[in-house]
């Protein structure tokens, strides 16, 4: 399946997850805003999917940023 390879970012609110695509943005990291999926959480929003290989790279960029994440998760 081809979402298998993606990761999911959690952040606290909206603004947050459009911080964080361009936190990945200037680190070189592919991301894009998403809806966040229903198996995850039952409440509305946006999230931040990223490439699976990029997931330290994401956190390590995100933390310099000092960008705070509720959690991320293999989709």
């Amino acid at each position: 399946m081809i979402e298998d390879r993606y990761a999911v970012i959690l952040t606290h609110s909206t603004g947050h997850s459009v911080r964080a695509e361009k936190v990945l943005f200037m680190a070189g990291i592919s991301s894009k805003l998403i809806p966040v999926p229903r198996h995850i959480s039952s409440s509305c929003g946006v999230c931040v999917r990223i490439e699976r290989s990029d997931r330290e790279a994401a956190l390590r960029a995100l933390e310099q940023a000092r960008v705070e994440i509720e959690g991320i998760h293999d989709v």
